[in-house]
């Protein structure tokens, strides 16, 4: 299935937002950190428009000089023109370039917040929510919001001050002329006004079904073998066809209704002249004004519809960028993983009279000190004491469960598919918090250790290994960052890895992309085996690593594993059975609960759940 999608195009048919005054207020912060670069900005804005308003007002004077027949007077004039109207264009550059300055500063601090955001947030979170959708917050969302900054503000507020000042200087010139333009103006709103609420619309379903047809094309993708193995070609591009016309049908509507605004407008705009031109000569012949007034009007006529173009053209990416803030923003707002934890991972080592101390230098003991600054070895005794737990609170996946694991011991989890093996790792590491009961790791509550310090002293080997692009070395020293090259070749070797990464073209230095893809599923989880092994941690968390190995792999590692796994406490999640028998006890789960318990042998001479499990009688999940 999909893992999910972001938007595939640029967006301006959002639903408006939820909570406008909220989402602006957290938006106003961000970009009132650079009030004095907004108010340069205020100040060019202010001076371009008036130098536009300013520089059509000299046509006045220019046409009255030309008719005079005074040629020196009108040069002046052409040169104070010509003056004004570069005076203009240089603020509009220089209020542009701030914006540009502005609104990438801004967004780089968005994003910056809400990827540390993110690496806050519980697991719980991320299991809500798709990574498409998540994406989608880094990469539309916060594009929208640049291209307000950047340019919808500055368009909008110099709209606005345009629209003023040559609203009024035509009153200024002749109010009379004024009322039709007024009028024409009302009719050009109307037409606005419906063309925008059906371009909205359609829009809105553009996006909704560019997202369908993105979605279904990451599906397919990741499903192509299984499209092919089973014959499926025909039906995937039939499913194809389909939402590709929906999308067509909604895009060609979305880009005919905001296509048309334009045209619409300026034909407004031209019969609006032609009233003004014929109404300004009929007034002049009548001696209401003089041409050289007629010519300035006309001027401002042809401009006044302009800045109610601009505007409602920036309407709709303001709305789209505050809701695509508001997104963000949610996510900013959401509580981070709790954590009241005050206990934390120290390396000790001893003195002279043999007493615990702790060191600043790393060794190869760890302690848990407490806050009166009690010292409590890390032993790896982990118990659970009557847990119960469930993702939603109506739906109980554990029941009632008991267990201990003593130091240096390997527990095994056994069961069918949903049992509650996997929940039961996610608990150790506090990714998600019980409902009742209470785990101890060396006798402390885990809930009063610092998660940080928990997950330090835990190592993990997933079924679903991920590997990061870089070098094959910077992964495997992802398990401990400033580990050395000779600590990143011993633990490869421990997992038997260094075998095969000797004989690829840049040994450790080879570099993986999209998720090791170059590397087979068995030396993938050979490199988290690799990983956990450099972290050399005391506690470690097996979902079954080797079962993507073939049996011949397994027999190489398993003597890496045995000396891995040699002196910790170790939890295996079990889909072979051959990995399990060598376990100190096996926990039979079934539906939340253990319902039997015990090491190899005894279990099968119980002949219950296990019995049958090996016997397959049974499946295991």
């Amino acid at each position: 299935m999909a893992k999910g999608h972001g938007p595939g195009g640029r967006n301006h048919g959002f639903a408006k937002p939820k909570d406008m005054k909220k989402t602006l207020r957290s938006l106003l912060r961000y970009v009132g950190r650079y009030k004095l670069l907004l108010a340069l900005v205020v100040v060019f804005l202010l001076v371009s428009t008036a130098c536009t308003v300013g520089g059509s007002f000299l046509l006045k004077p220019a046409t009255a000089l030309i008719l005079q027949g005074d040629f020196a007077g009108l040069f002046r004039v052409l040169v104070l023109m010509g003056t004004v109207y570069a005076v203009g264009a240089a603020c509009s550059f220089a209020y542009a370039r701030i914006m540009v300055h502005v609104s990438q500063k801004t967004v780089y601090a968005i994003r910056r917040d809400l990827f540390e955001k993110m690496q806050s947030l519980p697991i719980r979170y991320f299991d809500k929510h798709t990574h498409g959708e998540l994406m989608s917050r880094y990469t539309n969302d916060i594009d929208t919001i640049s291209e307000m900054i950047n340019n919808s503000i500055g368009t909008l507020i110099s709209g606005v001050l345009t629209f003023a000042g040559v609203l009024a200087m035509m009153v200024y010139l002749s109010w009379r002329l004024t009322l039709i333009t007024v009028v024409m103006l009302a009719v050009m709103l109307f037409v606005v006004k419906q063309i925008g609420k059906r371009s909205r619309f359609y829009f809105a379903a553009q996006q909704k079904d560019i997202g369908a047809v993105n979605g279904y094309i990451e599906e397919m993708i990741e499903g192509q073998k299984v499209i092919q193995v089973f014959n499926h070609e025909e039906k995937a591009k039939e499913g194809f066809y389909g939402l590709n016309e929906a999308y067509r049908k909604s895009a060609s509507a979305a880009q005919a209704f905001a296509g048309s605004m334009m045209p619409a407008m300026g034909n407004i705009s031209h019969i609006n002249y032609a009233l003004t031109c014929c109404a300004g000569g009929l007034f002049t012949i009548a001696g209401f004004f003089q041409i050289d007034t007629l010519v300035a009007f006309l001027n401002y006529t042809r401009q006044v519809s302009q800045p109610i173009a601009q505007v409602s053209q920036q309407v709709n990416t303001v709305l789209a960028a505050i809701a695509g803030a508001e997104r963000v923003f949610e996510v900013m707002d959401e509580a981070a993983e709790p954590d009241a934890g005050q206990v934390t991972l120290v390396n000790i080592t001893g003195d002279e009279n043999g007493a615990l101390v702790e060191t600043d230098r790393r060794t190869e003991d760890w302690a848990w000190k407490k806050p009166d600054g009690t010292l409590v070895p890390l032993m790896g005794d982990v118990r659970f004491d009557h847990v119960a737990f469930g993702y939603e609170p109506e739906k109980v996946i554990l029941r009632d469960v008991s267990l201990f694991a003593k130091p240096g011991q390997k527990i095994a989890f056994v069961g069918s598919t949903g049992a509650g093996k996997t929940t039961i790792t996610n608990l150790i590491n506090r990714f998600y918090e019980i409902q009742g009961g209470v785990i101890t790791y060396d006798g402390i509550d885990v809930r009063e250790i610092e998660k940080d310090s928990l997950r330090r002293s835990l190592g993990i080997v997933l079924q679903d290994t991920h590997l990061f692009t870089g070098t094959i070395a910077d992964n495997i020293r992802y398990g401990k960052l400033d580990a050395t090259d000779e600590e990143v070749v011993a633990a490869a070797k421990l997992a038997n890895a260094d075998a095969f990464i000797r004989h690829l073209p840049q040994g450790y230095d080879t570099v993986l992309t999209s998720d090791g893809g170059n590397l087979s599923q068995g030396q993938r989880q050979l490199l988290a085996i690799a990983r956990a092994a450099v972290a050399d941690p005391p506690v470690l968390i097996l979902d079954e690593a080797t079962s993507s190995i073939d049996t011949r792999t397994e027999k190489l590692i398993e003597r890496g594993m045995d000396r891995l796994m040699a002196g910790r406490t170790v939890f295996v999640i079990a889909h072979r059975l051959s990995t399990v028998r060598n376990a100190q006890a096996i926990m039979v789960l079934e539906q939340g609960e253990i319902i039997e318990r015990g090491d190899h042998a005894a279990l099968l001479a119980e002949q219950g759940r296990y019995y049958q499990l090996c016997t397959g009688q049974a499946e295991l999940g």
